[in-house]
């Protein structure tokens, strides 16, 4: 797939967020590599599908104003490397983008997978 087509799905996937939270999403950068960097890898695993780097909602004061914006990493050819067609790209995209977005918002890997099986 295209690095163009797979910035659409993934640009598709933010817009299917829900109103309140696409509201509340700020100052956050969403970054498509081909794969993790190498140190990254070797800490979380070579197969990522994504990362988000930044302090979650959750955990930030009122006095809390961060110079640069959080990232969230989406990794394209982990996630080719999962789908067998383009539509198993969209879903897993889909699901990767919210994960991610959860980890911003500040829930645990608990709430994102009860997330993740409703939909």
């Amino acid at each position: 797939m295209t690095r163009a087509r797979f910035e659409r799905l993934v640009d598709e996937a933010l817009q299917e967020l829900p109103e309140v939270f696409r509201r509340r999403l700020q100052n956050v950068l969403i970054v498509i590599q081909d794969v993790p960097d190498p140190q990254i890898a070797r800490e979380l695993g070579h197969d990522l599908l994504g990362l988000y780097q930044g302090t979650p909602l959750t955990e930030r004061s009122v006095f809390h104003e961060p110079l640069e914006p959080d990232i969230i990493y989406i990794y394209q050819k982990n996630i080719e490397a999962l789908s067998d067609s383009e539509e198993e790209i969209r879903r897993q995209v889909r699901i990767t983008v919210m994960h991610e977005i959860g980890h911003y918002f500040g829930l645990d890997e608990a709430q994102l997978e009860a997330l993740e099986d409703d939909t």
